[in-house]
């Protein structure tokens, strides 16, 4: 007991109680003012919720819904609280110098932070309210709210610095300028990304929705969202491709906007015919291709011009070869013409012609060219089989034969 008595003597002598006693006014102060916080937290989230509700569902516009659904609400009541603590925590630690200034920091901080997770859940409403709608569902709005948040909290990073140090914006722009280098090594694929969705965007390269395609990295499908760091492509396999952005620059890729937009998908067919089976008919022969309706009125024609020159030239006829004449494969390309012509599927404002490719060692090359009313893939795919069935079908007709070495090239 005289040990107890003589150690608080010396306690007291030094100054030590008046210390204790302050600091223990300070903590039941902190206590207090953590107590007051929660209380009124709670009171600030459970009113402003209850109001953005109310207003939520007495408006027609499904902004307010999103911002519910972000959590918008509960974060500004954080914000009006911590407003309160700032404002109290001079008061209370008046005293306190050193101790006043660390809260005083961390709330700045906590409000830095806080104020961009109420920009972020507002913008992140913004784009769920404007990918509902359908002028925006193609637009890589991702890439524009990641582009602005990247900026926000770099600003923010810069005034947390700032008040961490108690330094001043030139100082801090001097010592980022020595260490530029390290930055642009550490945030090289951020940067870049951020040059390439600028472009993408600013030069309407993709569009959310788009059919595109990239063999390189296995992309064949629609795109189904452009960020600032990544194009992710849904294949028609229902597998997922990712690509970064800035390789939708620096390589080449197949964009089918166009077609889609157009009034017509391209089919390009060639079949390849035997040259031995290409050769002159006669008067015979061609009267019996004129049970053929769709072209009997242009054999008609041919014949009469053909033998109105022969005549008038005294070509003689007794060897094919000599004047004018009609062939099997000049007759057979008409005749997918005048069949595309009158097919209901070919769009006939646009191209159309069946024409000859450059022969080759495996045959002549007879190229249909035409463009589909019905884009849809599996229609399209129909329609174009239909046609060459029928073409197909059509050869022996006018006595040809279908070389069976690569037979048919098809292209897109």
């Amino acid at each position: 007991m005289k040990i107890f008595n003589w150690a608080y003597k010396i306690f007291k002598e030094l100054g030590f109680s008046e210390l204790w006693a302050d600091y223990s006014n300070l903590a039941i102060n902190i206590i207090i003012l953590i107590i007051t916080a929660y209380v009124l937290d709670y009171i600030f989230k459970k009113v402003l919720i209850i109001i953005m509700a109310i207003i939520a569902a007495r408006t027609k516009s499904t902004f307010d819904d999103f911002l519910v659904a972000n959590k918008t609400a509960k974060y500004v009541a954080h914000l009006f609280t911590l407003f309160f603590v700032h404002k109290t925590v001079p008061i209370i630690m008046k005293d306190f110098v050193y101790w006043e200034g660390v809260f005083s920091k961390g709330i700045k901080f906590y409000i830095i932070v806080l104020s961009l997770w109420i920009i972020r859940s507002i913008f992140n409403s913004l784009k769920d309210y404007l990918k509902g709608k359908e002028k925006y569902k193609d637009k890589p709005i991702d890439s524009y709210i990641q582009v602005i948040m990247i900026a926000l909290w770099i600003y923010g990073v810069i005034y947390f610095i700032l008040i961490l140090f108690d330094t001043s914006f030139g100082k801090l722009l001097g010592a980022f300028g020595a260490i530029s280098a390290l930055i642009l090594l550490i945030f090289r694929d951020t940067i870049l990304g951020f040059v390439a969705s600028i472009q993408v965007t600013v030069n309407d390269m993709v569009r959310i929705g788009d059919w595109i395609t990239m063999e390189k990295y296995g992309a064949d499908g629609d795109v189904v969202e452009i960020n600032l760091a990544t194009v992710k492509v849904q294949n028609f396999d229902n597998t997922i491709t990712t690509i970064p952005t800035y390789f939708l620059i620096s390589d080449s890729f197949k964009n089918w906007r166009g077609m889609q937009d157009s009034n017509g998908r391209r089919m390009k067919r060639s079949i390849l015919l035997k040259s031995s089976s290409i050769r002159f008919l006669n008067d015979d022969e061609v009267d019996g291709l004129k049970k053929i309706q769709l072209i009997a009125p242009y054999l008609d024609r041919r014949q009469q011009d053909i033998s109105k020159y022969n005549e008038s030239n005294s070509i003689d006829k007794s060897v094919l070869i000599n004047g004018r004449n009609l062939t099997n494969f000049g007759i057979f390309r008409k005749y997918i013409d005048q069949y595309i012509a009158t097919h209901p599927g070919i769009n006939k404002d646009m191209m159309f012609m069946c024409r000859q490719l450059q022969p080759t060692q495996n045959g002549m090359p007879l190229e249909i060219y035409a463009f589909v009313k019905d884009k849809r893939w599996v229609e399209y795919e129909h329609i174009m089989a239909d046609i060459l069935d029928h073409i197909l079908a059509s050869v022996h007709y006018f006595d040809m034969e279908i070389n069976e070495i690569g037979a048919i090239k098809i292209e897109y």
